[in-house]
């Protein structure tokens, strides 16, 4: 077999530009291969990381139950508790509490049903983009004006909906944790725009303490939104705080929920995304497996004659397959190598610099919480899926024309000039 080895890689080297033609072909598809994946991946984790930040967070600790009923009294009584064992996580960034509740506001024209929250002011910047995507007027400060109407933030399509600006009032009117009615004042400190029509149009955020006052919850909350150090460690968080949370009496059973529980329809987008990627790549793929395939073929009829003669003084044909696959298999590990090589350079260079979108994308990416400048992620995954799915096909290519080979006759070969 050591012969046969040597044999093919010298084989590989008696066409050197088409050798060298093949090799750049499958280089140049796994170096898409490498930086495409990695780009995409990449993108992934920022586009999570930016829409949890606007509402939802990585995860939330809630009552079980409540992320599909919304009731009111569906409430984690003892935050200070969860919070404290939340203390004790090292890869726990930060963590805030939060209320919830429907109710109707009203302006001077309109009336609309909202959805109103209660932050915490001080706490909400460290798990949210809330204070960053406001665009008009100003954040909800940490402590509401004595005789003065608490601050509200409401979204951009909200405020147009009720014709409302920043200093005008508004009412809340709802129903208590108790059964009693929730009325408040409110006066609009800030608008903002999230990107997302939907929340821009249906929530608008008080400060916490005054959506307890105003709905009888008294210190109890709805959510315990977490931000972890890294978007992969929330499945340790919520390993780690399970048994701890069980302790905890509460008239619900607390249970923990990541990203993909709090908005399916982002993972949802994300698989669909990895399909149509997915398709794309196996056909650049399949396009490079043709083109091997017809290297391969090309070679084997300018050497019908050297492996006719070599069949006539012995060689048996399935060793001549075999060098075949040998030659096949030398060329794209080359190619491959070479591939993920300079794609791994590639994609280290965009990791440290990004790839900035252009001024012109600055607002929308803005809107959306996303940074003018994208980062590729290149890991061990990224850099090798692409390149070794292209080796397999490949060689899976490369089996015709060594078939090919075992049904040549000695007679018939040698007649091939």
């Amino acid at each position: 077999m050591g012969i046969d080895v040597i044999m093919a890689w010298r084989n590989i080297w008696r066409n050197p530009r088409r050798t060298l033609l093949t090799i750049a072909a499958i280089a140049f598809a796994c170096i898409l291969l490498v930086f495409m994946l990695s780009f995409q991946l990449g993108s992934y984790d920022t586009m999570i990381n930016a829409s949890v930040k606007i509402h939802t967070g990585q995860m939330q600790i809630q009552a079980k139950g409540y992320q599909d009923s919304q009731k009111i009294r569906d409430v984690v009584s003892d935050p200070a508790r969860a919070g404290a064992v939340l203390d004790r996580i090292p890869q726990v960034a930060a963590y805030t509490f939060r209320a919830r509740a429907f109710a109707l506001v009203s302006s001077e024209e309109r009336t609309y049903g909202v959805l109103v929250e209660g932050i915490d002011p001080e706490r909400e910047t460290q798990v949210s983009t809330l204070a960053d995507i406001v665009h008009e007027g100003s954040y909800l400060p940490a402590k509401p004006a004595a005789n003065e109407p608490a601050g509200a933030l409401v979204g951009k399509l909200l405020a147009s909906n009720l014709k409302i600006g920043v200093g005008d009032e508004i009412t809340v009117l709802g129903q208590g944790y108790d059964g009693s009615m929730a009325a408040t004042v409110l006066r609009i400190s800030g608008i903002y725009s999230s990107g997302m029509d939907e929340f821009d149009r249906s929530a608008i955020q008080i400060p916490l303490s005054v959506f307890q006052e105003t709905f009888s919850m008294g210190p109890a909350v709805h959510e315990i939104v977490v931000m972890a150090d890294h978007l992969a460690e929330v499945p340790v968080i919520q390993h780690a705080i399970a048994g701890p949370l069980k302790q905890i009496e509460n008239p619900l059973p607390l249970v923990t929920l990541d990203w993909k529980a709090l908005t399916p329809g982002l993972e949802q987008a994300i698989k669909m995304d990895l399909v149509s990627g997915g398709i794309f790549y196996l056909i650049l793929i399949m396009v490079v497996a043709f083109s091997i395939l017809n290297t391969f073929l090309m070679a084997i009829f300018e050497r019908t004659y050297e492996f006719g003669v070599m069949m006539a003084v012995g060689t048996k044909p399935w060793r001549l397959s075999r060098l075949v696959l040998f030659e096949s298999t030398g060329l794209t590990l080359v190619g491959v190598f070479v591939g993920i090589a300079a794609g791994s350079v590639l994609t280290w260079y965009f990791m440290i610099h990004g790839i900035n979108l252009g001024s012109s994308s600055d607002e929308i990416m803005r809107q959306f919480g996303l940074p003018s400048r994208l980062f590729p992620q290149l890991s061990l995954l990224s850099a090798t899926v692409g390149p070794c799915a292209v080796f397999l096909i490949t060689l899976l290519a490369a089996i015709y024309p060594a078939l090919k080979i075992r049904r040549l006759t000695p007679v018939e070969a040698m007649r091939h000039v």
